[in-house]
């Protein structure tokens, strides 16, 4: 493994990618948990955690293959600045969505062990992005859903019968 910065080939452009997303969402989260109270707070606090113990174990990975993680940036520039608990919750989703994004190439790589963690940690980031604001987006890289056709509830149209 060359490191994990992105600048190798392979698993180790998907480690690079994924923990840069964890290193922004672990500096995400910190914000967002100073801005926040009760139990949106406490939500904040869980990902946050999550996020850190994520990032430790990719470091730690990459560091056991050989290569040179990546550090995180001093600052990192809010796609929202949260004031409001709404926007808090705006930001919030930004980032896991970011972070599910950034683990799909590791879904695509040929160590199961990788494509393992990418799939549970995807599966995570959505499913805390969900319970924040319930909806379901397009999964990266896949076209936007659309709503599904109506079925049709007019009056029937009586068939002829014949007699004879």
């Amino acid at each position: 493994m060359r490191g994990a910065s992105g600048s190798g080939a392979g698993a180790d452009q998907g480690l690079g990618a994924a923990l840069a997303a964890e290193h922004a969402a672990v500096y995400a989260y910190g914000v967002l948990g100073a801005r926040t109270t009760g139990r949106l707070r406490a939500a904040m606090t869980t990902a946050y955690n999550a996020h850190r113990a994520h990032r430790d174990r990719l470091r730690t990975m990459v560091i056991a293959a050989g290569g040179t993680p990546a550090e995180p940036k001093a600052v990192y520039e809010l796609p929202v600045t949260p004031s409001s608990p709404a926007q808090a919750v705006e930001l919030a989703v930004l980032v896991e969505r970011g972070v599910t994004g950034a683990y799909l190439e590791l879904a695509a790589s040929t160590d199961t062990a990788l494509r393992e963690l990418a799939a549970l940690v995807m599966q995570e980031c959505v499913t805390r992005s969900y319970s924040l604001r319930p909806e379901i987006d397009a999964f990266p890289g896949m076209p936007p859903r659309t709503a599904p056709e109506p079925t049709p509830t007019g009056t029937a149209t009586p068939t002829a019968t014949t007699s004879g």
